[in-house]
């Protein structure tokens, strides 16, 4: 059940506390080989011997993360608060050098991806159906009271087409979704944008709540595989296609 410990130890945050950032913090304004910018966190698998690795490094003049993982899985996260329809764009690039060769969406066994970013939503479990929430509030006792009850994971596959969408392996409520899929692009940056808000409706029938936080992670643990990716900066863009201008996204 490695992919569910992994969304339940996210820090996600229920409504009513606190405000948060609307933007995830970018990468570009830090320094290469520094910190990794405040609120980005890294989230370890405990029953993973190996961690991906995640540092600062220059490409092309801008500041971005790489992420190396080798027979390794963790994920940074983000934890924000996001309106899905104000902002219904997630706007990200990012760059790898290979594929996981094994990867296979249907199967546990090979749930590894080069590159993923997932986005996490804030869904009230009582609007589950029976058997839902039964194993929805199973998973909560058994990997703690923040696993959120909807979640979108956008990966760079193997093998699948692009637009293919289906359930996680481990679980119907994280929505599996391939944006790019084999090598033609690989060791090239490739910019990305999906409609979160659309892409949440076509996977879970229903309209998307507020947006608690983000991640980004290259795993290979379950192949054994290994592969370096880079992540560029992430954000949430308006419906024309317009950068908030919050503070996150000014700075």
């Amino acid at each position: 059940m490695k992919r569910l410990w992994l969304i339940g130890m996210c820090w996600l945050v229920p409504l009513g506390v606190a405000a948060l950032p609307e933007q995830p913090a970018p990468f570009s304004k830090e320094r290469a080989g520094g910190p990794l910018p405040a609120g980005w966190v890294p989230t370890v698998l405990a029953k993973v011997p190996r961690a991906t690795a995640f540092s600062l490094v220059e490409d092309e003049g801008r500041t971005v993360v790489q992420a190396i993982s080798d027979a390794a899985a963790s994920s940074l996260t983000f934890k924000l608060r996001a309106d899905p329809h104000q902002t219904p764009k997630l706007s990200w690039r990012w760059k790898v050098s290979r594929v996981i060769e094994k990867s296979d969406l249907a199967s546990k066994e090979g749930d590894d991806y080069a590159a993923r970013v997932y986005v996490f939503f804030d869904y009230d479990p009582s609007r589950l159906s029976f058997m839902d929430r039964a194993a929805f509030g199973l998973a909560r006792a058994l990997y703690g009271s923040d696993l959120p009850a909807a979640t979108l994971c956008y990966v760079w596959d193997n093998r699948h087409p692009v637009g293919t969408s289906m359930p996680s392996a481990y679980t119907s409520r994280v929505r599996m979704v391939v944006v790019e899929s084999g090598d033609a692009q690989v060791g090239h940056w490739v910019e990305e944008e999906r409609n979160i808000a659309d892409d949440f409706r076509s996977a879970f029938g229903d309209f998307a709540p507020p947006v608690s936080g983000i991640a980004i992670a290259a795993d290979t643990d379950n192949t054994g595989e290994s592969v370096v990716t880079r992540f560029g900066d992430l954000y949430f863009l308006a419906p024309k296609g317009q950068r908030p201008t919050t503070a996150a996204a000014a700075n």
